[in-house]
C-alpha cells in the first residue's frame, strides 16, 4: 500500500475581523497588537448612563477637550498587549531579582557609607507615595478614557507604577529596618520638603479631563521626576559617591522610563498634529503643570544635590522643554 502525502494551502475567508479591518485599511493580515486593540470600544447599547454624570455616556469621548477624528489614530508604539506586557515584564522581574540577590548576597548594601545610605532613604523612599499615585491616576484614566488604544497601555502603566513603588518598598527593607517605611510616610504626609510633590500629586487626582490626566501625570510629572531623580541623583551622583549597590537596585525605573515614554510621546505627538486647537491646548496644560512640577521638585532637587541642585534642575528642564518641542508642543 502507497501514502501519497500533499501539501495543501487553505485559503482564510478573510485575514481578520471586520471591526479591524476598518481601521487597518481593508482586510489584510493584522498583528496581535491591532487585533487585541483596534475597533473594540464600547459605544452603543449601554446600560445605563452614569449617575455620577449623566450629562455623559458610560464611554464618552466628550470626557475630553482634546478632539480626535478617530481616537484610534493614539496607538501605542511599543504595540504592546497584555501577552507581549507581561512577557516583557516577566524577564524584566527576572533580572531586577537578580539584582537584588546579587546586592544582598555580596553584601553590598552594607558597603553604602551612613551618609550615602541615609540620603539614599530620604530622596527615594517617599517616592514609592509618588508612585502610588501615578497608579491611581492611571486607572483613573482607564475609567474615563475612549478607545482602548489608551485604556489598555494605561492600565499597564498603573501597574507599572504598582511595581515601582513596591520596588522602592524593597529597597527601603534591605537598607534598613521595617520602621523606616514609617519615617519616610511621615516625611510624604509631614516634611516640608515633600510637601508641593504631595499637593501636585493630590491636586491632580481631582482633573478630570482624561487626556489632561494622561499629559500631567506621565508627560511631566513622570518627565521631570524620573531623569532627576534616576538619572542624576541615582545613577550619577550616588554611584560616583560608592552607591551603585542603589543604583542596581533601582535599574527597573530609568529602564521602564525609556519604555515607557515612547508611549507617551506617540499619543502626544498624534495628538497635537491633529489640530491647532488641540496643540494650544496641550500646549497650555503642558507649560501649567510644568512649572507646578518645578516647584514640587526644587526642595527635592536642594536635598538630593545641596548647592547643585538648580544646575541639575536647568538640565532636566531643558532636556523636557526640547522633549515636548520635538512632540509639536510649545512650552
Amino acid at each position: 500500500m502507497s501514502v501519497e502525502i500533499k501539501a495543501v494551502e487553505i485559503k482564510p475567508l478573510r485575514n481578520t475581523f471586520t471591526n479591524v479591518a476598518e481601521l487597518i485599511g481593508g482586510d489584510k493580515p493584522a498583528s496581535r497588537y491591532q487585533e487585541a486593540t483596534l475597533g473594540t470600544q464600547a459605544q452603543t447599547n449601554m446600560h445605563y448612563r452614569p449617575t455620577w454624570e449623566p450629562e455623559f455616556e458610560l464611554f464618552d469621548p466628550r470626557r475630553s477637550a482634546i478632539q480626535m477624528r478617530e481616537w484610534y489614530d493614539l496607538r501605542d508604539p511599543r504595540q504592546l498587549y497584555y501577552s507581549s506586557w507581561t512577557i516583557q515584564r516577566a524577564k524584566e522581574q527576572e533580572t531586577q531579582e537578580a539584582n537584588f540577590d546579587f546586592v544582598e548576597s555580596r553584601c553590598l548594601h552594607l558597603s553604602l557609607s551612613p551618609e550615602v545610605k541615609k540620603l539614599a532613604i530620604d530622596v527615594l523612599l517617599p517616592l514609592r507615595h509618588a508612585a502610588w499615585g501615578a497608579n491611581m491616576n492611571n486607572n483613573e484614566l482607564c475609567s474615563r478614557a475612549y478607545s482602548e488604544v489608551l485604556i489598555s497601555p494605561a492600565i499597564m502603566q498603573a501597574m507599572d507604577n504598582l511595581g515601582i513603588a513596591q520596588y522602592l518598598t524593597r529597597l527601603g527593607l534591605m537598607l534598613e529596618e521595617p520602621e523606616i517605611l514609617d519615617t519616610a510616610k511621615a516625611q510624604w504626609m509631614n516634611g516640608a520638603a515633600w510637601q508641593p510633590l504631595r499637593h501636585l500629586t493630590e491636586d491632580s487626582f481631582v482633573i478630570r479631563d482624561f487626556m489632561e490626566i494622561f499629559l500631567v501625570q506621565n508627560f511631566v510629572v513622570d518627565g521631570l521626576l524620573y531623569p532627576l531623580i534616576y538619572d542624576r541623583f541615582v545613577d550619577d551622583s550616588l554611584t560616583s559617591r560608592g552607591g551603585s549597590a542603589v543604583a542596581m537596585l533601582t535599574s527597573f525605573m530609568p529602564l521602564w522610563f525609556t519604555q515607557s515614554s515612547k508611549w507617551v510621546d506617540g499619543v502626544l505627538k498624534v495628538a497635537a498634529a491633529e489640530s491647532d486647537e488641540n496643540k494650544a491646548l496641550l500646549s497650555q496644560w503642558t507649560s501649567h503643570w510644568r512649572d507646578r512640577t518645578i516647584t514640587a521638585l526644587t526642595p527635592i532637587a536642594t536635598m538630593a544635590f545641596g548647592d547643585q541642585q538648580e544646575i541639575m534642575l536647568n538640565e532636566v528642564i531643558e532636556q523636557f522643554n526640547a522633549r515636548a518641542r520635538k512632540l509639536g508642543i510649545d512650552v
